[in-house]
């Protein structure tokens, strides 16, 4: 089912078969020097299939929502919205193959119309602030950092917490 034609970009809802394209933007993700800075993604087969199929059908809802970005029918990214009290949180993932060519901010410009139409007014985002092309996009979207915090998604050899400073962003729909 087709949600959203852009110039250059399908948007749609995330179905279960996606999971081995979720797969490979993960793997390739895990190379980046930015994964430091986001929950590990796991990508072992058996971990994601049954990830993406709950994805699937949070979809059928919309406490949790699941967009594929796809291009030429091949899907190059995600875009997700999972409700946290009156707002909703945002997140997001594209194949480096398709970074710097303005898909992330096209896909995501389409959807703020698609959660308006919904009712929904505020969004949310985090990101570390060393993710400056995240932090970019962000602000390129129209969103404002509005409060910074500590965080840690990995530890050291030594135990230790490994810990960033992330970025807190809004947006008013």
């Amino acid at each position: 089912m087709i949600i959203i034609k852009t110039e250059r970009l399908t948007i749609r809802h995330i179905t279960a078969d996606d999971w081995k394209s979720i797969k490979e933007i993960w793997v390739d993700f895990n190379t980046s020097a930015f994964s430091q800075y986001d929950k590990p993604h796991i990508t072992d087969d058996e971990d994601i299939q049954p990830r993406i199929a709950k994805w699937a059908a949070a979809n059928s809802k919309t406490e949790h929502m699941f967009f594929a970005v796809c291009l030429n029918d091949f899907v190059i990214g995600y875009v997700a919205f999972n409700i946290r009290e009156n707002e909703y949180e945002i997140g997001y993932c594209f194949h480096s193959a398709y970074h710097g060519k303005g898909y992330a901010k096209e896909s995501i410009s389409a959807l703020f119309d698609y959660m308006r139409g919904l009712g929904i007014t505020k969004l949310t985002a985090g990101t570390a602030l060393k993710n400056t092309p995240s932090c970019a996009l962000l602000k390129a979207l129209g969103f404002t950092l509005t409060e910074t915090e500590k965080v840690s998604f990995y530890i050291d050899s030594d135990g230790k917490n490994i810990v960033f400073d992330g970025g807190i962003f809004e947006l008013l729909l």
